[in-house]
């Protein structure tokens, strides 16, 4: 007898299991809810890890370690690009966001450095002030456009309607 009243008693729970679920649903919710949270999300810092490795290895294998020249350079509609006739200027790789730059122009050889952001909007340009022509180029510019072999630039953070294209050879 004994037998049948546990089958009774487990049986009845069965039955009641539906009705427990419905009325605990709001915590089972809430369960559900904090391991998803908990699990599933990641912090990615705005661009994923593919788009930047795509990014990097555009600057390095189109950007780096090549001979450009000044295509276009206007400082509010003034044209100064016959200034920069003759220099070469190249972008060395220190790490994949900074390194060396050399103008050269003829025999003369002038040193700079040059630095980015992580996502490679962003080129700083600093090379000695002498020659007076590197003062336009020392600044913080925004990429445009990186349609190689022509990088457009534009100033950092300002409307200043200055320009500078430069050109892979």
């Amino acid at each position: 007898m004994q037998n049948n009243s546990s089958t009774d008693q487990v049986q009845n729970k069965i039955e009641m299991l539906p009705v427990f679920l419905f009325r605990m649903r709001f915590v089972i919710v809430v369960i559900i809810s904090l391991i998803l949270l908990l699990t599933g999300c990641s912090k990615s810092g705005g661009i994923s890890a593919i788009p930047q490795t795509v990014l990097q290895q555009f600057f390095e294998q189109n950007i780096l370690n090549r001979d450009y020249k000044v295509k276009l350079a206007t400082d509010t509609g003034v044209d100064l690009t016959p200034r920069y006739n003759g220099y070469i200027f190249r972008l060395l790789k220190n790490t994949s966001f900074d390194g060396a730059l050399t103008a050269t122009k003829g025999p003369a050889i002038y040193n700079g450095t040059w630095s980015s952001n992580d996502d490679y909007s962003k080129l700083v340009i600093t090379l000695p002030t002498l020659p007076v022509e590197f003062v336009f180029l020392n600044r913080e510019w925004k990429f445009t456009k990186k349609d190689i072999p022509v990088m457009e630039l534009a100033p950092w953070g300002t409307t200043d309607p200055k320009v500078l294209q430069m050109e892979r050879l």
